[in-house]
């Protein structure tokens, strides 16, 4: 059944029911095509499926484990799981999908990789893949994820990509890809666009997904191998949604697990002080594809606002926006204060620092611990907040001398 499902979606126009597709400029539309089509060509091929596990083995350090968090279960009542992305090499989980898409990049004879970047994590794994392959790598960044997220900047800079501030509009996620989409339209031959998430054009929500259902197959194993069960929930943050994509993938088909799409409430759920798509959103259009978007007065991509510069997205992925509507995800919101809270408790209690995209999905984890302490529950730790510390703490401060949120 599983399987059936991902040869079912999406269809061969990249549609997951009503969203998704391909909404792009003419002159893109070749380009695209060739993508896809080298993509079910090679994505087939021993060669190439070769190549891209001795990549995760040998240098990405897959298997991440699966961790039980002793001192956070015990406070909070249920058995609490963490799938350790942030192990993965460059300390997220993006690197799963910028590894399959420079090595795709290198198939087609491309020279140069292009991406946005919101919290700085997919721009830092996209440069360390262009290094490895020897490509080069252009990355836009909103000016203010550059300043909440200097360390990966640096990071970027060191492995040798070009960083390019983008100073229009919000100066955040969704500006960056504008940015990064106008530069790939000026050379399309030579370059290719690296989406970081589950979203964009067809055939991209598909590509991400798969090089992301790595997460789930891995989770899924180990879980059962610790316990002798499945999770009774599977808890993921979303923006775009490539993390949650990952490890749901591997439950979707399992009726005794409950998913939880976890979002950014961020200040209030009042328009462009959150980021809570799924929640607050309903079907339009952004970035060339079809999925629930929030939306202005006038139908267009609202202001959008979240602590974590990884979430702060208007749309999201098409295959989330279907999921939503079957059922099979319950997509639920936190705030800024619950992030923040959640970021300090497993920093404390566990000597994990986590990111502040995936202290959402602590958070909401710590909620369901409450409610029902009997159950069992893995979240998916898509990071690690290395690059997070410095604005926490300037903007926060540590818990015992808390500022007001």
């Amino acid at each position: 059944m599983a399987e059936n499902y991902f040869k079912k979606y999406p269809n061969a126009e990249g549609f997951f029911n009503e969203y998704g597709g391909a909404f792009i400029p003419p002159v893109l539309e070749a380009e695209m095509k060739k993508i896809s089509d080298a993509y079910h060509m090679i994505s087939k091929s021993h060669n190439f499926i070769s190549e891209l596990r001795s990549i995760r083995k040998h240098y990405q350090g897959r298997p991440t484990p699966v961790y039980f968090c002793n001192r956070l279960s015990e406070k909070y009542g249920a058995r609490i799981y963490l799938k350790r992305e942030d192990l993965n090499h460059t300390g997220a989980h993006k690197l799963n999908h910028c590894m399959g898409e420079a090595l795709l990049a290198k198939f087609l004879g491309k020279k140069k990789l292009i991406a946005e970047t919101g919290a700085g994590q997919h721009g830092v794994a996209l440069a360390t893949a262009a290094a490895y392959f020897g490509l080069e790598c252009e990355i836009h960044m909103g000016e203010v994820d550059m300043a909440k997220e200097h360390p990966n900047v640096v990071r970027m800079q060191i492995l040798g990509a070009t960083v390019v501030p983008v100073s229009h509009g919000l100066k955040t996620l969704k500006e960056a890809v504008d940015s990064a989409f106008g530069a790939y339209m000026q050379d399309p031959i030579n370059s290719i666009y690296c989406i970081g998430s589950v979203v964009g054009p067809h055939p991209f929500p598909m590509m991400v997904r798969d090089f992301q259902r790595v997460v789930g197959i891995e989770a899924k194993e180990q879980f059962f191998e610790m316990t002798g069960e499945l999770p009774d929930k599977v808890v993921a943050c979303v923006g775009g949604g490539s993390n949650a994509m990952g490890i749901f993938s591997a439950f979707l088909h399992d009726e005794e697990c409950e998913l939880y799409g976890v979002e950014p409430g961020g200040l209030s759920l009042n328009l462009g002080e959150h980021a809570a798509t799924m929640t607050l959103g309903k079907p339009g259009m952004i970035h060339g594809f079809k999925c629930y978007v929030l939306q202005d007065e006038n139908g267009e991509p609202s202001p959008v606002y979240s602590v974590a510069s990884g979430l702060d997205y208007p749309g999201v992925g098409p295959e989330h926006s279907m999921l939503k509507d079957l059922g099979k995800v319950n997509y639920v919101s936190i705030n800024d204060k619950e992030c923040i809270d959640a970021f300090y408790e497993l920093s404390r209690l566990e000597g994990i620092i986590p990111a502040l995209e995936s202290s959402h999905a602590v958070a909401y984890a710590l909620k369901l611990a409450q409610q029902e302490p009997q159950k069992s529950i893995l979240v998916n730790l898509s990071g690690r907040g290395d690059k997070d510390i410095d604005f926490v703490l300037e903007k926060y401060g540590l818990p015992e001398n808390r500022k007001d949120i």
